[in-house]
């Protein structure tokens, strides 16, 4: 499949206004329910014009997350448990060693354009992996962010990075996971937003040993660039 071309041109993404978008981040590892809790509270209030826009990112124990286009077959072996969520698409793995971004914007002051939405998100991604020399792809008919990965005779592409979000009165929740140094054997549990034909990366299994301090720095540029302004929140 061919790659698409992405340009900032695509959506209107930025506020008008220029508000800056809270940006938290969280040590130790959240506890699913209590991050989706905290998520459907904030999506209220932001709706409700009581709470800035905020990205919040963090790392969760193992487990699974099922969006409402998961296949039960996919479940291939639920070692860890697994959280049924009302975001878009299907199986997908979380656990430490990968940076979770959730994303709650408002988007009846970015163009209210879901799709536009996605587009920024794998604009985001990939302008933060370009900081490390990587260069992440999408693809058509494929949610996410991949890799191409090649050696003499052989070529293959691997995800590095899922995309999933849910909208509630055109306010964003849920978001996406970069792969920087999970265990990779945890994947195998599911098949991956239903692909089987493709596998699964990370930064360090592409030999880029960022620490997680250096990859949240390179999602806050790249994000200011595609989104606009943040200012530092508390968890």
């Amino acid at each position: 499949m061919l790659s698409q071309a992405l340009s900032s041109a695509d959506s209107p993404l930025l506020r008008a206004d220029s508000r800056p978008v809270e940006w938290v981040v969280s040590t130790g590892h959240a506890d699913y329910g209590e991050a989706e809790a905290a998520m459907e509270a904030r999506v209220a209030a932001i709706h409700a014009g009581e709470a800035a826009e905020r990205i919040w990112l963090l790392e969760h124990p193992p487990l699974y997350t099922a969006g409402v286009s998961a296949k039960d077959d996919d479940l291939i072996d639920p070692r860890f448990p697994v959280h049924r969520t009302g975001r878009g698409g299907q199986f997908t793995y979380h656990g430490p060693g990968q940076r979770v971004a959730y994303v709650m914007l408002d988007l009846a002051e970015r163009g209210r354009d879901v799709r536009g939405l996605v587009r920024g998100l794998e604009r985001w991604i990939i302008g933060a992996l370009a900081e490390f020399g990587v260069e992440g792809e999408v693809k058509d008919g494929r949610v996410g962010v991949w890799v191409t990965r090649k050696g003499p005779g052989w070529s293959r592409e691997d995800k590095i990075a899922a995309i999933g979000v849910k909208v509630r009165k055109w306010v964003s929740f849920h978001g996406i996971s970069l792969n920087v140094e999970p265990d990779l054997d945890h994947f195998g549990g599911i098949v991956p937003c239903g692909i089987r034909e493709h596998g699964v990366t990370s930064l360090h299994d592409l030999g880029v040993l960022a620490s997680m301090d250096e990859i949240d720095a390179a999602l806050k540029t790249s994000f200011e660039r595609e989104f606009g302004p943040t200012v530092a929140g508390q968890p």
